[in-house]
C-alpha cells in the first residue's frame, strides 16, 4: 500500500515542506482510544502514543490527533510502536462543541472527504437535527450525503414527503433512502464509494450505521443491538472512532451515536445550508438586525409572505444565536487557559532557578 492509497495527496505534501527535514515517518490516526492511538502508514496499523514534548504543548483537547490526521512519528520496536512528534494541518474537519456545558471543541474526524448523515425513516428522522449535521459538516469543508435508513419501514408516499422536506433545506446535497433489509440503495451507496477517499458515518444511536457498514464488507465484522420498540431511540454499539478499510479501496470512519450536536463558530456553514435566509438578512435595514422584530427587516417580511416556515426561521435563528454565545465563550475560555499555561511555564522556570 502506497501513502496516496491512505490519502496522502499534493496538498498534504505541501504542508510537509513546513517541517522541512527530519527523520520522522508519516502515518495516518485510524482509530482514538481512551489512552493510545492506532496510526498506519505503507506497511501496517500500529498502536501510537504522544511524545511528551507534543503532549506539553497543546492548549485544548481539539489540538489532539483524530481519526483522519496525518501525524509525523518516530516509529520504535522494529516499526511496532510509534511515538506521535507532530499533526498535520487537517484539508477538512468535522467538530462540534463537546456534550454538557463545557465550551470547547471535540473533534469528530479529520480530512474526509464526503460525510453520510445517516437518519432512519422511523423515529429518529428529524429535519432540525439534520440542519445540525449539515451545518457542521459545511463549516468543515467537508461533502454532505443524506442517507435515509429502513427506508422500507415507510410507505412511498412518507419517503417521498422526507425527501421533499430535506431538498426544501436548500442544501445541493445527495440524498439516498436505502434498506439493508430489501437491498434498496446500498449499490448507489457503494458507487459513491471511491479508492483513496475517505468516508464518515454520523448519526443518533440506533440509525444502523453499524449494521450499513456490515453490509459494506459483506460481514457481520461489528456487533449491533435493536432499539427500543417504545421509542425506537437506540443503544450505543460503536464506543470509539475508528476508520474501517473496504476492499475496494475506500476508507469509511465510524463515530459513536450523537444524541447531542452542538456548534461554535460557524458562520459559513450556516450561509451554506441557510443561504435563502443570508441572503434576505444582507438586505435588512439595520446591519446589526437580529430578524426578531426590528423595522425593515427583509429576513420577517419574507417570513410573513411564506417564503420559508416558521420552524426553519426558528432553526435559523437558534443555531445563530447559540454558535455566537458559544464563540464568546470559547475565546474567553482560550484566553483563561493561556494565561494559565504562561503562569505553569513561569513557576516551572522559577523552581529551576531555586
Amino acid at each position: 500500500m502506497e501513502l496516496q492509497d491512505l490519502g496522502f495527496d499534493k496538498w498534504f505534501q505541501n504542508r510537509l515542506k513546513e517541517y522541512g527535514d527530519n527523520s520522522y515517518s508519516l502515518a495516518r490516526i485510524t482509530a482514538v482510544n481512551r489512552d493510545n492511538y492506532l496510526a498506519r502508514n505503507e506497511d501496517a496499523e500500529i498502536p501510537a502514543e504522544l511524545s511528551g514534548r507534543f503532549r506539553f504543548s497543546i492548549e485544548s483537547k481539539s489540538d489532539l490527533p483524530t481519526v483522519g490526521d496525518w501525524v509525523l512519528a518516530t516509529y520504535l520496536d522494529s516499526n511496532t510502536f510509534a511515538i506521535i512528534e507532530h499533526v498535520l494541518p487537517k484539508k477538512t474537519a468535522i467538530k462540534r462543541k463537546m456534550a454538557g456545558r463545557k465550551v470547547s471543541y471535540q473533534m469528530i474526524a479529520a480530512n474526509i472527504d464526503a460525510a453520510f448523515i445517516i437518519q432512519s425513516c422511523d423515529f429518529d428522522f428529524n429535519l432540525r437535527r439534520l440542519e445540525r449535521y449539515l451545518v457542521a459538516i459545511c463549516e468543515g469543508n467537508v461533502e454532505p450525503v443524506v442517507l435515509l435508513s429502513k427506508s422500507d419501514l415507510a410507505s412511498q408516499a412518507e419517503l417521498g414527503d422526507r425527501i421533499s422536506a430535506i431538498e426544501k433545506v436548500k442544501i445541493a446535497s445527495k440524498i439516498i433512502a436505502y434498506s439493508v433489509e430489501t437491498g434498496s440503495g446500498l449499490s448507489r451507496i457503494r458507487q459513491l464509494l471511491e479508492p483513496g477517499k475517505t468516508f464518515c458515518l454520523l448519526g443518533s444511536s440506533g440509525v444502523g450505521k453499524t449494521t450499513l457498514i456490515n453490509h459494506l464488507i459483506d460481514r457481520d465484522a461489528f456487533s449491533t443491538k435493536p432499539v427500543r420498540h417504545k421509542d425506537g431511540k437506540g443503544r450505543h454499539t460503536t464506543t470509539r472512532r475508528q476508520m474501517i478499510f473496504l476492499d475496494n479501496g475506500a476508507m469509511l470512519v465510524d463515530t459513536p451515536g450523537l444524541r447531542e450536536f452542538g456548534n461554535i463558530d460557524i458562520d459559513s456553514g450556516i450561509a451554506e445550508v441557510f443561504p435563502d435566509i443570508e441572503k434576505l438578512a444582507s438586505g435588512c435595514r439595520f446591519k446589526d438586525c437580529s430578524h426578531t422584530g426590528e423595522a425593515g427587516c427583509s429576513v420577517l417580511n419574507a417570513l410573513e409572505n411564506g417564503e420559508f416556515n416558521q420552524a426553519r426561521y426558528e432553526s435559523y435563528l437558534k443555531l445563530k444565536k447559540e454558535s455566537e454565545y458559544y464563540q464568546l465563550s470559547y475565546i474567553e475560555k482560550r484566553r483563561k487557559d493561556k494565561q494559565f499555561g504562561r503562569f505553569i511555564k513561569s513557576a516551572k522556570k522559577s523552581i529551576k532557578k531555586k
